[in-house]
């Protein structure tokens, strides 16, 4: 079922490209951008996240954290975070129980893949709760960035 704006944020515990394993409750009294992508280094994941890199002082200004997740390899992440000169958390779901608990991964998607992350966009509030949740059907979309910042503006600090 869809997460929707008021819902508890489902937890986690996946591994960052530092091997690192990362849980929502790392981020408790913060708030926390969460963006699923498809997958790395294809073009609309890589508009995606660097235009996430470049804005990172406008998350970072508003006590926010910014995450993104996909189901490639913590090895495939690194490489694609060091490319990108990424500067934050790439997680990797690659046993696909983030995206499913969040709904927003593809049944099938192109090629005949199954189980790719869909592009989405969620934030979760410092007490846990998802203030903004956008999971897009088309991969050539890109989140509503406006109105994630829209809604940590008003979520404030």
């Amino acid at each position: 079922m869809a997460l929707k704006v008021g819902d508890k944020a489902p937890d986690f515990k996946l591994y960052n490209t530092d091997k690192a394993e990362v849980s929502l409750s790392d981020y408790a009294g913060k708030n926390l951008v969460v963006l699923f992508f498809p997958q790395s280094f294809t073009g609309v994941c890589t508009k995606e996240l660097c235009s996430t890199r470049d804005d990172i002082a406008f998350y970072q200004n508003l006590g926010t954290d910014v995450v993104a997740v996909s189901v490639d390899s913590v090895f495939t992440l690194g490489k694609f975070k060091e490319e990108q000169k990424l500067n934050f958390p790439l997680l990797s779901d690659f046993n696909k129980e983030m995206s499913t608990a969040y709904d927003t991964i593809y049944n099938d998607w192109i090629l005949g893949m199954k189980g790719v992350s869909k592009r989405s966009a969620f934030v979760v509030d410092k007490a846990g709760v998802i203030r903004y949740a956008e999971v897009l059907e088309s991969a050539g979309d890109l989140p509503n960035f406006d109105a994630v910042k829209a809604t940590l503006t008003e979520i404030g600090n």
